[in-house]
């Protein structure tokens, strides 16, 4: 049967910067996106919200999120490395749960690198069969990620009921961050009260629960602004604000900017 790349969506290679082409908000503020993440660093460092928890990373850290996962990471300066984009109905061999990864071994960084490389390669010249050659790329990387998760430190954190409700919150922030849902209210719907969850969060992620919340919202709402052309009354409605006054208001609070003024500087 003749390969059909149709059939496939595309892989997208980026560095580290194109993952926040309007401004560090993009990546430091709690989301989750519709495609599966891996980054790689190749120097420097920051920190990460992954997994129901936040700690460092350097260099020769992956950092794996698959699709819906809640995350967010701050680059240090000087911090370099590559981002793979993934779309859901892609299936290379990527792992199923988010991963931090440290890879040690030489080889194994110098092969990683090679194959993201060879990627953006393939992605830049698009020559014949060029998806395939994708594909497969990206099929070798999935392996190698898998085959790390044996035994590495960062793969198999704790999963004390600690963690399991850090978890637990920040899927459903990812779930439910347009339903206009208290804090109070996640905390009653996952059997815990509000100053039990705040302490849990507080201490597993260096943020309140009711920050993580706000800063989901506040990464919907400048999203939208910024990539749609809705007006302002729309994006209000859309993400549960009783009235734009009140939507105008976040945005001032959070970013020092109007709805309007974010829109605007966007597309300079």
């Amino acid at each position: 049967m003749p390969y059909d790349p149709s059939l496939i969506e595309e892989m997208q290679v980026v560095p580290l910067t194109g993952l926040c082409p309007n401004g560090p908000w993009q990546t430091e503020l709690a989301h989750d996106r519709d495609k599966h993440l891996l980054i790689w660093i190749t120097r420097g460092q920051g920190r990460a919200l992954l997994d129901g928890s936040r700690h460092g990373f350097g260099a020769h850290h992956a950092l794996f999120v698959p699709a819906g996962g809640l995350m967010a990471f701050e680059f240090g300066r000087g911090c370099l490395g590559q981002a793979l984009l993934v779309p859901v109905s892609n299936a290379i061999a990527l792992p199923h749960r988010p991963q931090h990864l440290r890879i040690s071994d030489l080889s194994e960084q110098t092969h990683l690198t090679a194959l993201l490389d060879a990627m953006l390669r393939e992605q830049n010249n698009q020559a014949t069969m060029w998806h395939r050659a994708m594909q497969a790329h990206g099929e070798l990387i999935g392996i190698l990620l898998r085959r790390q998760t044996q035994g590495d430190e960062f793969a198999q954190p704790r999963r004390n009921a600690a963690r399991r409700l850090t978890q637990a919150y920040c899927a459903r922030i990812s779930q439910f961050h347009r339903d206009n849902m208290s804090m109070s209210d996640h905390a009653a719907a996952l059997g815990v009260t509000a100053t039990h969850l705040t302490r849990v969060i507080k201490a597993e992620t260096g943020t309140t629960a009711a920050g993580l919340l706000t800063e989901r919202q506040h990464y919907a709402a400048r999203r939208m602004l910024i990539e749609s052309d809705l007006p302002i009354q729309e994006i209000a409605t859309r993400l549960n604000f009783s009235s734009a006054a009140y939507f105008t208001r976040f945005i001032a609070q959070h970013s020092g900017q109007t709805p309007r003024s974010l829109r605007k500087q966007s597309r300079k």
